[in-house]
């Protein structure tokens, strides 16, 4: 776990330690990064997917082409209530079934959240479609540059650069650096407003259709002197989209490079943010745009160096991206499909009530699997008194007489003689009774350093981190207990 036994400082983050619950799970995805185990890469009938999408409706296209786009993607929901996005090609496009199976499967092997992922494929006659994770919150392109309401944030449109850019370094890394097409349009968010890469261009091209469907001002140069595209060449696009998210237009890379080049930034620089970030930003994402612009492919960065320079650069990292988009929780929706324990429950609305009466109906029954190693020395001499503390802890916690709780409780834990994850879990109730929610989200962690696949310690986290606003957080953790007490009850 890397957790050190020892006090939590005020700063301590709880993403950067993450449980191992996955690691345990029985659906291995090859990607310890991936938060929710998607099933395996599927071969559909065409049947089934004329059924998840009503027959093809023209009510369940979500291109936003229409009818008139040449490969239209419909939104569907499969049979275990799976929301999906169907892409169904042109009759010409992929005469070859067997190259379009390959290509498929081989790109329904990636698996990482800042994809919309590949899940399946049907090819049946002339049909080509694929299958992919449906993504609720529309497209960069409408966020930027259609918005209603307000635009962009920047601190979202840095999001939005990181996480495009470690998308296509997770590619690389699995050797589909090639990318075709890579525009707003390709970018989409889903239900917590995370951006995430579709994942329908990382499909070879076929052989109808050009690798850029935008207007030629836009694609690298290369392109237009050989029509072939290579890992510099996504690069390319990505600086074309790092224009969008500063001006939040869309300017020709060539005009854009003209006013770095005299060093007038201003008409780069979109209206609506003024004011609402610092000029070495701006200049920083200016620079990186300029850099993946060069007309020489060996002069642009790769994706690796882009996540290195575009990292320190985020902002209000610990404010959710449904709320930098605002629009509504997707955990929300999410935890209407997730079957909560009664524990869960509590923990998800905050029953405090409710969460004290589990705690002291469990006990210390959940203690009875830790070592506790103790010499005839401390038991002679200090083991008393820490079971004294342990004792009116107990009754304090009984009592509801929770800082007496916390103090007593405190030197139990402090004298080091046992280590009781049932203690640490009640302490940690007695924090977020006290309103000290970061505390008691230390005190959760370090029951579950002590005792790994314990539900409680991953229901108290959750409770801690609804009490820190981190909502999306706090839905992982309820998950986890779940499916460990689901698990727990199995056995």
């Amino acid at each position: 776990m890397g957790v050190r036994f020892s006090k939590f400082p005020l700063c301590w983050w709880p993403s950067s330690i993450k449980s191992n619950l996955h690691d345990m799970s029985d659906i291995d995805d090859g990607n310890k990064n991936e938060k929710d185990h998607l099933p395996g890469f599927t071969e559909y009938s065409l049947d089934q997917l004329r059924s998840t999408t009503s027959g093809f409706s023209p009510d369940n296209i979500v291109s936003e082409h229409g009818e008139k786009a040449p490969n239209v993607v419909y939104k569907g929901v499969l049979e275990d209530d799976r929301w999906i996005a169907v892409k169904r090609f042109n009759k010409s496009a992929w005469p070859d079934s067997r190259q379009f199976l390959e290509e498929a499967r081989a790109v329904g092997q990636l698996r990482n959240e800042r994809l919309a992922n590949l899940i399946g494929c049907c090819c049946e006659g002339e049909e080509r479609l694929l299958v992919a994770e449906f993504m609720p919150n529309e497209t960069l392109s409408k966020h930027l540059f259609h918005w209603e309401t307000q635009p962009m944030k920047w601190a979202m449109r840095l999001r939005v650069a990181l996480y495009l850019a470690q998308a296509l370094d997770f590619c690389s890394s699995k050797g589909r650096a090639l990318y075709h097409d890579l525009n707003a349009y390709r970018i989409l968010f889903d239900q917590d407003g995370n951006p995430r890469l579709s994942c329908f261009g990382l499909m070879k091209n076929s052989r109808d259709g050009a690798s850029y469907s935008t207007n030629l001002a836009f694609t690298p140069p290369e392109y237009l002197r050989t029509g072939r595209i290579t890992p510099e060449s996504v690069i390319y696009s990505f600086g074309t989209l790092l224009l969008d998210l500063l001006s939040g237009k869309h300017i020709p890379p060539s005009h854009a490079l003209d006013l770095i080049r005299s060093k007038n930034f201003l008409p780069l620089i979109d209206s609506c943010l003024e004011g609402h970030f610092s000029n070495d930003d701006g200049t920083e994402l200016v620079r990186l745009a300029s850099r993946c612009l060069q007309y020489e492919p060996r002069e642009r960065p790769n994706a690796k160096s882009l996540v290195t320079a575009l990292t320190p650069l985020q902002k209000e990292t610990w404010v959710p991206s449904y709320v930098l988009m605002g629009i509504p929780d997707g955990s929300a929706s999410s935890n209407q499909s997730l079957s909560l324990t009664p524990f869960g429950e509590a923990c998800f609305r905050r029953d405090f009530t409710a969460i004290h009466e589990i705690l002291e109906k469990l006990g210390y029954k959940d203690d009875e699997d830790v070592a506790n190693e103790l010499s005839f020395q401390m038991w002679t001499n200090q083991i008393q008194e820490t079971l004294t503390s342990k004792k009116h802890g107990d009754s304090a916690f009984r009592a509801k007489d929770f800082s007496t709780a916390i103090d007593r409780y405190t030197q139990f834990i402090d004298a080091g003689t046992m280590v009781s994850p049932t203690v640490y879990a009640r302490r940690c109730f007695c924090y977020l009774m006290n309103q000290m929610p970061q505390e008691a989200l230390g005190d959760a962690m370090q029951a579950q350093s002590v005792s790994p696949t314990w539900p409680t310690a991953f229901y108290l986290q959750a409770a801690a981190l609804f009490s820190l606003g981190m909502d999306n957080d706090a839905q992982e953790s309820l998950k986890d207990g779940t499916t460990l007490e689901t698990r727990e009850n199995r056995n």
